[in-house]
């Protein structure tokens, strides 16, 4: 490490390198082309920087190109080699779909020597001449087990035809799948392999917990964790259809939380995500889209709503929390028989699943008493009865003030039987008293 980052790295508060940045930093600064496998949250963004930003010539072209799988890592990973770059004066730049095209076309007229990017914009960019490669001295692929499959093989393939042979290759990864076996015969280099995976102890205490409970109470029981006190969490959904029902949900009951999509505009999910890391949010709500890499500092808790099918997925998804020596906690929402499909997933795993309870605006490892139980039953109960019979008072009183006030109308559109008898009695003596004047008249 020069010397200029052995400083800074000091005025961050790192106290030494992690296993993944010493064991490929050697290798990175010789021109070797590496596959780096490490834990999420073991720092592998900057083992990869450190080696080959000395490397870089100031206004000299493109000279670093990284590939990321989403948006929200590309933009992470931006910033932390900017914040390092800046020290060599060295300009990073971001290539990422979803982001006005026009603007990003004008700002490669700058000549930044590092670029950050997804794989679809860059090779469009390629294609179209208003990017040139000829002049790279490293590709990275990030999140590689994810990159290299499908689709997005056959675009980082075309963008690896782009580049010169002499091209320096850096794949890194949390996980170990069959397709980085066949990295040297794909790429036809010679590429090392570092795996500190059990070597690595960068990551915090994390639980790992199971909670029973019903599809349809899902959304309520995100509700009641809503009430712990500083408790966030990222929510993991398979269906965006379930997400966003619930995201309604949760709306409704004037819960802090936010959705992160792949259907959503950069500026949406950039907003989402600055909010999240704000604390202004209980909850992030999304699909596998934001499980590789994103790094959010201090997280407490992932919530996976729905369950992964497979035991990468789990891997990357509770590797949000626990980061950099933090604790953390996993939380897996399903029924009986989708957490015993879990557990035959992550059999060959090192996690422990336990059972957890929310119990006092809490979660416990201990189920509540039966009695506690029972005698919260009650309280709410009561609670529920009280205002029940508030709301009938309440429409009792309304319904007897209508009645009085009908009465009241209609006693006013008609006479009192007391007026009726005195009008009736005065007109019958007035009669009689005439027909007495008369026969008095007749006598005389």
């Amino acid at each position: 490490m020069i010397d200029i980052f052995k400083q800074h790295f000091k005025e961050r508060g790192f106290k030494e390198p992690t296993a993944i940045q010493t064991a490929v930093h050697e290798a990175m600064a010789n021109d070797k082309s590496v596959l780096g496998i490490a834990p999420t949250g073991s720092g592998k963004t900057i083992a990869f920087t450190l080696p080959i930003l000395p490397k870089v010539m100031a206004k000299q072209g493109i000279q670093v190109l990284v590939l990321s799988p989403s948006q929200e890592l590309a933009v992470q990973t931006t910033k932390v080699m900017r914040e390092w770059a800046q020290l060599l004066n060295l300009k990073v730049m971001s290539l990422t779909g979803g982001a006005n095209m026009r603007r990003q076309i004008d700002k490669l007229k700058s000549h930044p020597e590092i670029l950050v990017g997804t794989p679809g914009r860059v090779l469009h960019l390629l294609e179209t001449k208003h990017l040139k490669l000829s002049n790279l001295q490293t590709m990275i692929i990030d999140e590689a087990d994810d990159m290299l499959q499908d689709s997005t093989l056959a675009v980082i393939e075309d963008i690896e035809r782009a580049t010169p042979i002499t091209t320096q290759l850096g794949f890194f990864s949390a996980t170990k799948t069959p397709v980085l076996d066949g990295l040297n015969y794909m790429f036809g280099r010679d590429i090392i392999e570092y795996d500190v995976r059990d070597e690595d102890h960068s990551q915090g205490l994390v639980r790992h917990g199971q909670m029973q409970i019903g599809s349809h109470q899902r959304g309520e029981m995100l509700r009641r964790f809503s009430h712990i006190k500083d408790f966030r969490a990222l929510v993991f959904f398979n269906q965006t259809k379930t997400m966003m029902h619930v995201a309604s949900q949760l709306k409704h009951d004037h819960v802090a939380a936010a959705v992160l999509g792949g259907q959503q505009r950069q500026t949406e999910r950039e907003k989402a995500l600055r909010m999240f890391r704000n604390r202004q949010l209980k909850f992030l709500l999304t699909t596998d889209v934001a499980a590789r890499g994103l790094d959010i500092v201090k997280l407490p808790a992932v919530i996976n709503f729905e369950l992964p099918t497979e035991a990468v997925t789990y891997v990357h998804r509770v590797g949000r929390t626990g980061r950099q020596g933090e604790p953390g906690l996993v939380v897996n929402f399903g029924n009986d028989h989708d957490l015993r499909d879990l557990k035959k997933l992550l059999a060959d795993q090192k996690y422990e699943l336990k059972p957890i309870y929310f119990a006092h605006n809490q979660l416990v490892d201990e189920r509540p008493k039966q009695g506690e139980q029972q005698e919260r039953v009650e309280n709410v109960q009561e609670k529920v009865h009280r205002v029940v019979r508030k709301e009938q008072l309440s429409d009792e009183h309304v319904n007897i003030g209508k009645s009085v006030s009908k009465t009241i109308d209609v006693a006013k559109d008609q006479p009192t039987k007391a007026k009726r008898h005195k009008k009736n009695r005065h007109n019958k003596n007035k009669g009689i008293r005439l027909k007495h004047r008369h026969q008095t008249e007749e006598k005389k």
